[in-house]
């Protein structure tokens, strides 16, 4: 059966068809019973908010399908976007372990399958199972792990260009490289380009025109071609 949204009905974890090599899908059956036990599947449109930074955790959000951004705000309003979160994915465990507000803020970019997980019984079955405590502290880690990279990536950037050379770097990553141009259905917009480089739109724009000047790129609607990989690569360092 598919929903109103075109995703698929998951009725429990343990019969779950979207299964990932990730944090919890694949503990053991009588633990992934109890995960379930506490947890709650909803869809989402595109657009719809998770948890605010700033709100205390009521649960964690596990990504089942679609993708969902990530970002912090500025007391100026700036917006930072500080990653783009994909399927068998959690959001909010450090928020929840820790007992402090959220750190960020969670929108939906599409459709979204998400689990909620009741926060008093997570923390509960971490008390009581290992397993469970190991991977949620491993689920941190990678992280915190990721935070690390992107500041060192957004701090230690020459330029601009750079930043923004990496991001669309990003977008290729599991790509085998060789001569040919390569095609990406481009996931943002130049407005969250600029978001996730620290820069305003008007920068994105004008870099954007000037990487097809020197022929690195080419827009086609909502897909980006990479034409020259090497010299983009050459850009980022």
């Amino acid at each position: 059966m598919i929903t109103p949204y075109g995703l698929p009905v998951v009725e429990d974890c343990i019969h779950c068809p979207l299964k990932k090599e990730s944090w919890f899908c694949h503990l053991s059956s009588d633990l992934l019973s109890s995960f379930s036990a506490s947890s709650h599947l909803a869809t989402y449109p595109g657009g719809a908010i998770l948890f605010i930074e700033g709100q205390m955790p009521r649960g964690a959000f596990v990504l089942c399908s679609g993708k969902v951004k990530l970002s912090t705000t500025s007391k100026e309003g700036k917006v930072l976007i500080l990653k783009i979160v994909n399927p068998g994915e959690v959001m909010g465990l450090s928020a929840l372990i820790s007992a402090e507000a959220y750190e960020i803020t969670a929108e939906t970019l599409e459709p979204c399958l998400v689990n909620f997980v009741d926060g008093d019984g997570l923390i509960r079955l971490m008390e009581r199972s290992g397993e469970l405590g190991l991977r949620s502290a491993q689920a941190v880690s990678r992280e915190f792990q990721y935070a690390y990279r992107e500041i060192h990536e957004l701090v230690l950037a020459r330029s601009s260009s750079g930043k923004l050379a990496r991001l669309l770097l990003s977008w290729m990553t599991g790509i085998e490289k060789d001569n040919r141009e390569v095609r990406i259905h481009a996931p943002v917009t130049h407005e969250e380009m600029a978001q996730r480089i620290g820069a305003s739109r008007e920068t994105v724009t004008r870099l954007l025109s000037e990487l097809r000047k020197k022929d690195l790129i080419r827009l086609e609607g909502a897909t980006l071609v990479i034409k020259n990989r090497t010299a983009l690569e050459a850009l980022a360092v």
